[in-house]
């Protein structure tokens, strides 16, 4: 995979406790439930652009913590129950990420049962954006909340940073 910008697409064969495939996209075994894009778009401000690739965006959600991947925060308060974990403040407390053993937890997870694909998009905003209003998309967020699902997982995600931030720090 070469370090370019695009969209990439997140099927699952065992779908997280709660999410419904039936309006998904289905291919053989495999549901889709999550796009990402890398990068994000342009600041309208001048800003500085972000230089993350679809290589750097992929590895984080497979490797990353939860605290720099939506997916992985989406999977692990989707999982807590099954997998025994919990979201956790870390560091100087701000950070909420599943403890070192949840992480690892997830990513076995996602190894036995997530696979992903991509294409390079010279402006993958603009990609994502149709696909947002093309696909159901149930784990996404960001521009989705149009879908059925969003305010369960915007509910769930809050539930658990709720309890995080009431812990004390790992």
């Amino acid at each position: 995979m070469t370090r370019a910008p695009g969209i990439y697409a997140w099927y699952f064969d065992e779908l997280p406790p709660g999410v419904d495939p039936r309006p998904c996209h289905v291919v053989g075994d495999s549901v889709l439930l999550y796009i990402g894009i890398a990068p994000k778009e342009p600041p309208r401000n001048g800003g500085r652009p972000s230089t993350q690739t679809r290589r750097d965006r992929i590895r984080y959600h497979y490797r990353g913590n939860a605290y720099g991947s939506t997916l992985r925060l989406t999977l692990g308060c989707h999982l807590a129950e099954t997998l025994g974990i919990a979201l956790r403040r870390v560091g100087s407390g701000t950070r909420l990420t599943f403890t070192p053993d949840g992480e690892r937890q997830i990513s076995d997870w996602m190894q036995r049962h997530a696979r992903v694909t991509w294409a390079q998009v010279e402006a993958p905003w603009c990609a994502e954006t149709r696909a947002m209003e093309q696909l159901s998309l149930p784990l996404n967020l960001q521009g989705n909340a149009h879908h059925p699902y969003y305010p369960t997982l915007k509910a769930l995600r809050a539930e658990h940073r709720t309890a995080a931030r009431a812990l004390p720090i790992a």
